[in-house]
């Protein structure tokens, strides 16, 4: 299964997103990291951008920040990486625990690890959205919770494909 395919589905076939729960774990987490190296390479460049600016008025300290940007930059990026990591692994655990209470009271037999599979596909257009509002500059609020009802609404029309308990 290519990741490009993966990604399609995610986007646009949320009924799909229950057989990936089948998927090697790798192949999840290799999704994952694809996701996540996307969303650190912009949240970089926004990075970059804004100290170019010199957004930072005091004189002193933008000085200092141009004659280390060659320290800096390698260090902020490794930053960026492992905090985003962080925060990605730990939302899509917090919507696959939601998805684990959903397929009980749906009366499906779903196990967690399978839900986080698929929590972590359904969690690609809460991650789009994120990057879009920031590109638009729109409410940070508005577009996390349209993610969390989009990312919930997927995993929950996938475990509709779930089998039912006995």
């Amino acid at each position: 299964m290519k990741h490009s395919q993966l990604f399609i589905d995610s986007l646009i076939n949320p009924k799909k997103l229950a057989a990936y729960r089948i998927l090697s774990i790798g192949k999840v987490i290799q999704y994952v990291f694809i996701l996540i190296t996307l969303i650190t390479a912009f949240s970089f460049g926004q990075f970059t951008t804004g100290v170019n600016e010199n957004v930072l008025n005091i004189d002193g300290l933008t000085e200092y920040l141009a004659d280390i940007q060659w320290l800096l930059y390698p260090f902020a990026f490794i930053f960026l990486f492992i905090f985003t990591t962080l925060l990605i692994f730990a939302r899509i655990s917090l919507y696959a625990l939601a998805g684990y209470f959903f397929s009980k009271i749906m009366k499906r037999r779903g196990e967690y690890r399978h839900i986080w599979r698929t929590a972590a596909f359904a969690a690609t257009w809460a991650i789009l959205i994120s990057i879009i509002s920031e590109i638009f500059q729109l409410s940070g609020t508005w577009a996390t919770l349209i993610g969390i009802f989009i990312t919930m609404l997927f995993i929950i029309i996938a475990l509709t494909k779930y089998p039912k308990q006995s």
